[in-house]
């Protein structure tokens, strides 16, 4: 009896360790001419294992409220251990009384270098560095984190943004690119720096909004939810009044462009002049999509 009991408390203390992502990685050496290099598939089978089994919270997550991502790495150029990459990362979460799921985070990391031995170990440390490819990796699932946890609940990100800026610290002591002001304004640097600068405060307030209130109350009243995701969207024009063409906006925008003009394209009709305004000036990139939205 105290055997069954062992073993029963061993099952239920592995479920509430469960891990935080289902993530799918894929490596993209197309552009080596060598893409069926071994090394390469090692380096995608680590990576899936690596994100996919790391315990990254102290948080419960049960196997349906794992985040859904993926990442693709783009292989430029390798010279023996050392590769010239690009990272595109993607996240989603589902929406409430549906089987949709809503683009949360669209990342491109151009500047994505990294050492790889094959067979190597992955360790993640949240103080020390420890290489290139695991601090990128793990900067942008700490992001990945606080923008999901931030659709949920107003601020409620903030610790998963304490942990990137603490990768973005002591990663800088490494010079690769991407870590550092001087780097460009593009970069992982800039999209931690504009998430907790108070400037661009509205945007995080946005992210709850337009989740929690629009999103997911379309089962319940698509119409209210419809104008709370209006309202939640006119409050980028209070950012984008105080830094214009800021890189965070962009970033929104690359996530929810085709979303946005979905919602508006169909179900119950309300007044969105005002709105198709607002977003033909803050987001003009996506202007032939706002065309596209028929009201």
């Amino acid at each position: 009896m105290r055997n069954y009991i062992f073993i029963l408390l061993m099952i239920m203390s592995l479920g509430i360790t469960a891990q935080e992502l289902n993530c799918n990685v894929i490596v993209n050496a197309q552009l080596t001419g060598n893409d069926n290099v071994q090394v390469f598939k090692t380096l995608e089978r680590q990576l899936n294992e690596f994100i996919n089994n790391t315990q990254w919270t102290d948080k419960s997550f049960k196997g349906q409220e794992r985040i859904d991502c993926g990442m693709i790495i783009t292989i430029n150029g390798y010279n023996n251990d050392l590769f010239d990459a690009s990272l595109q990362i993607q996240s989603s979460r589902p929406v409430y009384g549906s089987t949709y799921s809503t683009p949360v985070y669209n990342f491109n990391d151009k500047d994505f270098a990294f050492q790889y031995l094959e067979f190597q170990n992955f360790v993640f440390n949240e103080n020390q560095f420890e290489s290139n490819l695991v601090s990128v990796i793990s900067f942008h699932i700490y992001m990945m984190l606080g923008l999901d946890a931030d659709t949920f609940s107003d601020g409620g990100g903030a610790e998963y943004y304490k942990q990137a800026q603490t990768i973005l610290n002591y990663s800088q002591q490494n010079n690769s690119k991407g870590w550092k002001l001087e780097d460009g304004q593009q970069t992982r640097f800039i999209l931690i720096d504009n998430i907790l600068s108070p400037t661009f405060k509205e945007y995080r307030n946005v992210m709850y909004n337009y989740h929690r209130k629009g999103l997911d109350e379309m089962s319940n009243d698509a119409k209210e939810a419809k104008q709370a995701i209006v309202e939640s969207l006119n409050t980028l024009r209070v950012m984008n009044n105080k830094r214009p063409n800021s890189f965070l906006l962009r970033t929104f925008f690359d996530a929810k462009s085709d979303e946005i003009q979905q919602i508006f394209s169909g179900g119950p009709s309300i007044n969105i002049s005002d709105l198709i305004s607002t977003l033909t000036k803050i987001a003009p990139m996506h202007s032939s999509k706002w065309r596209k939205i028929n009201f």
